[in-house]
């Protein structure tokens, strides 16, 4: 579970670390809606890179595919950096764009990654992927942390911000190293992983070839395959999406919720306020320690009712729909934005943006969706819903947009 949690953790890392410093990118890119342009732009390529691999699934190499990713995470984490240094930190058209490219690299790998990673651990038991899932909210958690304390320790100047800045990304890129390290060399060879991977393999699953092979445990179930034919007949994607259109609805739904308040309405659209730049940080702050705590939830309280969990996520979504679209439009369209409204507006908005962090408890839809299947099947099926997330977090992207006028 360690290890699961620290995997977690590194797919969504060097992401973080890019949102969080994204105060740094709105000072040398003013004109470019960072905030705005790179999310969109990571989120396009890992739904499409997503997509493919997930129709492709049964035949891809679990093991090259999560490494290819993690890998990638790497080398982006270190081209910032380099990036930065070539540039001297100047800002520029050619430099947003090479932010911009590096921004769908670390697309790419989530891609590889995290579909990747909630396929092979969908084969185990759901305390696996759901400590996985928490590391995922808990790379937001640090980063804040981190972010809070060097913005604390270097000035709030240009210089200050480049500092913090490279700091987040060296921190990064040593990170991504170790999860390479980790999953080549340990999260294979143990044992409880090893049983799980050939309990899936016995069931007819060939992604997990590759692992097994690297762990030294023979399969040889190809010619079993070809013996039994029948005995390895599993549900086509289609028909575990179809049996399944529940939850993934639901991850839809809370995915667009979320990405439509965060990160750029927290830290674009928060007015004029005593904190200053501290504030934007704070509620981006608040959104991933609640991000974090809502998926340490289902370990404590058990929701399995299909209907409960739709009916939370359905309420969820109409809540924060009222009252960060309707009654916000109102008051826009009432006083024009008169002076002092629009802080007022997010005084009462932004802690809904910092409540969406609850969404932890809603992914552990993923664990309970696939638990009811066999191997290939709980692969399969880890991947669609991981798409149906990507397809939140994009429409949620773009929807974002929106608060602009």
């Amino acid at each position: 579970m360690l290890v699961c949690f620290v995997l977690g953790n590194g797919c969504l890392f060097s992401w973080n670390s890019m949102l969080t410093i994204e105060d740094y990118y709105v000072y040398l890119f003013p004109k470019n809606h960072p905030t705005r342009v790179l999310t969109p732009v990571y989120q396009s390529f890992a739904l499409r890179v997503t997509a493919l691999l997930t129709y492709h699934e049964a035949k891809i190499n679990t093991r090259l595919r999560i490494l290819t990713g993690y890998t990638l995470f790497f080398l982006s984490s270190f081209a910032i950096i380099i990036l930065d240094v070539a540039t001297k930190g100047q800002g520029g058209v050619g430099e947003f764009v090479g932010v911009c490219v590096i921004s769908a690299a670390f697309g790419i790998g989530d891609a590889h990654v995290q579909g990747g990673m909630v396929g092979d651990l969908s084969l185990m038991c759901p305390e696996f992927i759901q400590s996985y899932l928490a590391g995922l909210a808990a790379s937001g958690a640090i980063t804040s942390a981190l972010r809070l304390i060097t913005n604390a320790a270097f000035e709030s100047s240009r210089d200050g911000l480049r500092k913090g800045a490279m700091l987040f990304f060296s921190i990064s890129c040593f990170f991504e190293l170790l999860c390479v390290l980790l999953y080549t060399s340990v999260f294979p060879t143990l044992p409880i992983v090893k049983y799980y991977r050939s309990k899936a393999a016995s069931e007819g699953s060939k992604t997990v070839a590759g692992d097994l092979a690297a762990a030294g445990v023979p399969t040889g179930e190809d010619e079993i395959v070809e013996e039994e034919p029948e005995r390895y007949e599993r549900l086509s994607s289609k028909q575990l999406l179809l049996q399944n259109m529940d939850y993934a609805l639901y991850i839809f739904l809370t995915y667009v919720l979320t990405l439509s308040i965060f990160p750029g309405f927290l830290s674009e659209d928060t007015g004029s306020h005593s904190l200053g730049p501290w504030y934007a940080l704070v509620l981006i702050a608040m959104y991933n320690v609640w991000d974090l705590i809502g998926r340490y939830v289902p370990f404590i309280v058990k929701m399995t009712s299909r209907k409960c969990i739709t009916a939370a996520a359905l309420a969820s979504f109409i809540l924060v729909l009222f009252h960060c679209k309707v009654w916000r439009s109102r008051i826009y369209d009432r006083f024009d934005v008169l002076p002092g409204v629009e802080q007022r507006v997010s005084n009462r908005l932004c802690p809904y943006g910092g409540a969406q962090g609850i969404k932890g408890k809603f992914t552990s839809a993923i664990p309970l969706a696939v638990s009811c299947f066999q191997g290939p099947e709980q692969n399969a099926l880890g991947n669609v819903l991981v798409v149906f997330l990507l397809i939140g977090l994009f429409s949620g992207v773009v929807h974002d947009w929106l608060w602009l006028r």
